[in-house]
């Protein structure tokens, strides 16, 4: 997993934002203006990208020597390894490779994506790099696949819950419309979980909220011998493996000494909000790249330099993301 190459960057990104919230005063701000001042062209926006990726230190993606000749006469490779003989460039290896965008625009646009809490639309995007939408869309999706590597196992006190993302089937077309049924009908269903000390949190897609299904998100993702937190749903019921502690929301139940999910209902209400303010409409194909963006931000956000580079989800090294692949 490529947990180096492009944290520096995101961590930069998060750390100089002015949108941090009040709470994080130690982080020092900067304006757009400013962050223009700093990729002033092309080739300052790359010098960059190989501090990130390589600590000024070029290394060959295809064998790993540092023997490198920079500046050869190829149109579109920068780098060539004296060992193995091939040319590559900073873009090489990486979510970036075929990209025809400039480092300029990758730069902002990834700014743009971590530092704005509720995230950004394609055509936004597409109007402040004066690209295209559907270059713009590409773009933000190939950035998202930085927060959707999060391999890691939560320990501890944590909050588990489900809710439902999609519009009401009142709303929908008459052809489109499914069987009256409670509110979850025609919707999306997404598990997530956080873990409250580190407030570090992990949400998916799932297929249904069956018994198996949930109790499988949470077996795979926290510890054994941590204290669960969840509704007084049925489904939820033998939980073993955990210290399970109920919240009885069916007799007005909401916080209960320890026992409360509020973490999670909180990031439901945000994540709501923005897919119907920012996106409008998501695909149930695409959903679970959207709600991957929103954890994999919401786990940095509040995390020093140090912290943000042990922690963040995945770097770009490794990736590739076609637009063929997004709009089948």
């Amino acid at each position: 997993m490529g947990y180096t190459y492009f944290s520096d960057l995101i961590i930069w990104c998060k750390k100089i934002s002015k949108k941090a919230s009040p709470d994080k005063s130690y982080r020092n701000g900067l304006s757009l203006v400013e962050l223009f001042k700093k990729f002033t062209n092309v080739e300052a926006a790359e010098d960059w990208f190989i501090e990130a990726r390589w600590g000024g230190k070029v290394e060959c993606p295809k064998c790993g020597s540092r023997n490198i000749q920079d500046n050869t006469t190829h149109p579109h490779m920068r780098f060539r390894c004296r060992k193995c003989r091939k040319f590559f460039s900073t873009k090489t290896g990486t979510v970036m490779e075929s990209s025809k965008l400039g480092y300029q625009h990758w730069a902002i646009a990834i700014f743009q994506m971590t530092t704005n809490l509720k995230g950004v639309s394609s055509m936004d995007l597409a109007r402040d790099l004066e690209i295209q939408q559907k270059y713009a869309w590409h773009l933000a999706h190939k950035i998202r696949e930085t927060f959707n590597d999060n391999d890691s196992v939560l320990i501890g006190k944590i909050g588990v819950d489900e809710t439902y993302v999609g519009g009401l089937e009142e709303n929908k077309h008459a052809d489109k419309k499914l069987n009256a049924g409670r509110g979850g009908v025609g919707k999306a269903i997404v598990a997530g979980m956080k873990e409250r000390e580190s407030n570090q949190l992990i949400a998916q897609v799932v297929e249904n909220t069956k018994r198996s299904t949930l109790h499988g998100f949470i077996h795979d993702n926290v510890q054994q011998d941590s204290e669960v937190f969840t509704n007084d749903l049925a489904r939820y019921e033998s939980l073993v493996d955990f210290d399970h502690k109920v919240e009885k929301h069916s007799v007005g139940e909401y916080v209960k000494k320890q026992a409360y999910i509020n973490g999670m209902e909180s990031f439901w209400t945000t994540l709501k909000r923005v897919h119907k303010v920012v996106f409008h409409k998501v695909s149930l194909k695409l959903l679970n790249r959207y709600v991957q963006e929103f954890a994999g931000r919401h786990n940095i956000r509040r995390k020093d330099t140090e912290d943000q580079k042990a922690s963040f989800a995945s770097g770009m090294v490794g990736k590739q993301l076609t637009y063929k692949e997004l709009a089948k």
